[in-house]
């Protein structure tokens, strides 16, 4: 279920962070972050690139409304979604990398597959 983790942050700051990975993750295609970070990431952007598939006004606004860039919006619907068309799901892959250096946090890689 998205949204359940807090990941210390106030809500405020929790969503903007999500928004800004999503897009990151959406322009980019691949994004490296703490385990927890990466497992809320994808569930978010799995929910978008479902969302894109119906490829209607509606769903085009509602991306918008979330994803802070117009570009990575019209990159969703454009390039992204219709590579995912005929995949019921499973868009994102988190691989685990090993702890980070600083403060031994479990690192991961998500990437779109």
């Amino acid at each position: 279920m998205p949204g359940t983790r807090k990941l210390g942050r106030p809500s405020d700051h929790r969503t903007a962070m999500l928004r800004a990975m999503v897009t990151y993750l959406l322009e980019n295609g691949k994004i490296e972050t703490t385990v927890t970070r990466a497992k809320e990431v994808r569930s978010m952007a799995e929910k978008y690139i479902t969302l894109a598939k119906t490829g209607n006004l509606h769903s085009r606004r509602q991306a918008m409304a979330f994803i802070t860039k117009e570009s990575v919006v019209v990159k969703l619907f454009n390039e992204i979604a219709p590579k995912y068309q005929d995949v019921n799901g499973g868009y994102c892959r988190i691989t685990k990398t090993g702890p980070r250096r600083g403060d031994a946090a479990e690192m991961a890689i998500i990437e779109l597959v």
